[in-house]
C-alpha cells in the first residue's frame, strides 16, 4: 500500500482550508496532515489540531500565542514568515494546499516548490503578485503547481491530453454575482450584506466582493497566463449565472471542451491534492436530462469595468499586476469596513493604474514585495480623499 500523502495547509481556518480538511479527513489512506497554518483564529487551529494531529501548526502573530489551547503531543507552534517556511518546507510533506491570505506566504510557497513540493494553489495573488517566481521555482523542484481555484482547475482538465499550440483561446466562466442586472449607478450605494450574498458559492468576505465587483475575473486572467502561458488577449471571460460549466478551452479545429460540475470547491481541491486520480466524492451529481435554461454572456464591461482594468494590468506585466492586487485589497478592506462606497472598489484601482509606472520589470522578489507596499500606501491615500458614504 502506497504511504499516504503529506499535506500542509497553509489558510486552514479559512473556507478552502476547511473545505480542504473536510476532504483530507474523508480519505485518511489517502492523506495526512503535516503542518497547518492560521492568521490568529487560534481557537480553531487549535481544534485542527487535536484533530488531525500534525507535527507543526503556525500562527501569523505570536500574540496570538495566549488564545492557542493547548497542543497534542509531538506538535509544536512556529510563528510569522519563518514559521510558515518552516511547516510548507517539513519533512514529510509531498504536497502544500496555499490557501493563506496575504503576502507572508508568498515566499514559504516559493521555497516549497523550489524544494519539489506540488503545490496546490488556491490563493491566486501568489501568481498574480510573483508568477514569474513561483513558476520558476516550480520548474526547477518539478513539484508542479496545480490549480485549486475551479476556472483554473477546469481549464486544466480541458488541457489534459492536448498539445498546447493546438489551443485557440480559453474561456473563463463567471456567475456574475449578486449585482449581474445592475447598473453601475444602482451599485454605488450597495451594502456589504448584499456584495456578500453570492448567488452559488459560499465563499469568504473579500473573494465574495471581488466576484461582485468582477474583479476576481481580472485577476483569474492575469493567473491563467502564468499557469497555462497564453497572453491576455487569449483569454476571455463569459457571464454564466448557473456556475455548472466552469470554463471552457476552444482549440484551432473549432473543438471546445468544457468542464462541468455542481459548483463546491471540494471538487478541484480533491483533483489537486489526488492527481492524476479522481477521488470518489459523495456529492450530488449533476442530470444532463434536467439541465436547461443555461445562459452565457459577455461581461458588461461598461457597468463592471473591474474587468477592463484586470486586463490592463495584466498587459503591462512587470510590477502592475501586484499593484492593482494590493488597491484592490486596500480598497475591499475600506468597504468593508463603511469607509467608501461598493463603486469606489474600482475607483482606487482604476485610479493607481493610470499613474502607475509602465514598463516596470521586477527583478527579484523583493521589487515585487516593494510595489505591494508602495500601492497599498498610495491607495490609503487615495481613499482619504474620498468623500465617505453616507449610511441611513
Amino acid at each position: 500500500m502506497r504511504q499516504a500523502k503529506g499535506i500542509a495547509v497553509l489558510g486552514s481556518t479559512g473556507s478552502v482550508g476547511r473545505n480542504a480538511l473536510g476532504v483530507i479527513a474523508r480519505f485518511p489512506k489517502k492523506f495526512r496532515v503535516t503542518a497547518l497554518c492560521a492568521g490568529k483564529n487560534a481557537a480553531e487551529l487549535s481544534e485542527q489540531a487535536h484533530r488531525f494531529r500534525p507535527r507543526i501548526v503556525c500562527l501569523s502573530e505570536e500574540s496570538a500565542l495566549s488564545r492557542l489551547d493547548r497542543l497534542p503531543a509531538g506538535t509544536r507552534v512556529v510563528f510569522g514568515e519563518e514559521g510558515m517556511r518552516e511547516a510548507a518546507c517539513s519533512r514529510g510533506t509531498d504536497i502544500v494546499l496555499a490557501a493563506a491570505a496575504g503576502v507572508m506566504s508568498i515566499r514559504p510557497v516559493i521555497e516549497a516548490a523550489r524544494q519539489g513540493k506540488r503545490i496546490a494553489l488556491a490563493n491566486k495573488e501568489l501568481l498574480v503578485m510573483a508568477g514569474k517566481f513561483l513558476v520558476e521555482a516550480a520548474r526547477v523542484g518539478g513539484g508542479g503547481i496545480l490549480p485549486v481555484d475551479s476556472e483554473h482547475s477546469a481549464v486544466f482538465q480541458a488541457i489534459e491530453g492536448h498539445r498546447k499550440e493546438d489551443i485557440s483561446r480559453i474561456i473563463l466562466t463567471a456567475s456574475g454575482g449578486p449585482f449581474r442586472n445592475r447598473t453601475f449607478r444602482q451599485m454605488r450605494d450597495a451594502t456589504v450584506p448584499e456584495a456578500l450574498g453570492h448567488p452559488t458559492w459560499r465563499m469568504g468576505a473579500k473573494i465574495s466582493v471581488d466576484s461582485a465587483t468582477l474583479m476576481n475575473k481580472g485577476l483569474e486572467v492575469i493567473e491563467a497566463t502564468w499557469l497555462f502561458g497564453l497572453p491576455p488577449d487569449r483569454i476571455d471571460v463569459l457571464i454564466h449565472p448557473q456556475s455548472i460549466v466552469h470554463s471552457m478551452v476552444e482549440y484551432r479545429d473549432g473543438s471546445l471542451i468544457a468542464q462541468l460540475g455542481v459548483p463546491d470547491m471540494r471538487i478541484p481541491i480533491g483533483y489537486a491534492l489526488s492527481y492524476p486520480e479522481r477521488l470518489p466524492m459523495e456529492l450530488p451529481r449533476l442530470l444532463p436530462h434536467r439541465m436547461d435554461g443555461w445562459v452565457f454572456e459577455p461581461p458588461d464591461r461598461k457597468n463592471f469595468p473591474a474587468l477592463a482594468v484586470g486586463y490592463e494590468a495584466a498587459a503591462a506585466g512587470g510590477t502592475a499586476p501586484a499593484a492593482l492586487n494590493a488597491a484592490n485589497e486596500v480598497a475591499v478592506d475600506a468597504f468593508l469596513a463603511g469607509r467608501i462606497r461598493f463603486t469606489d472598489i474600482i475607483s482606487v484601482g482604476k485610479t493607481l493604474m493610470s499613474a502607475w509606472r509602465k514598463g516596470d520589470r521586477p527583478v527579484t522578489l523583493n521589487d515585487v514585495l516593494r510595489a505591494d507596499a508602495e500601492a497599498r500606501e498610495e491607495a490609503s491615500r487615495i481613499i482619504s480623499r474620498m468623500r465617505r458614504p453616507h449610511r441611513p
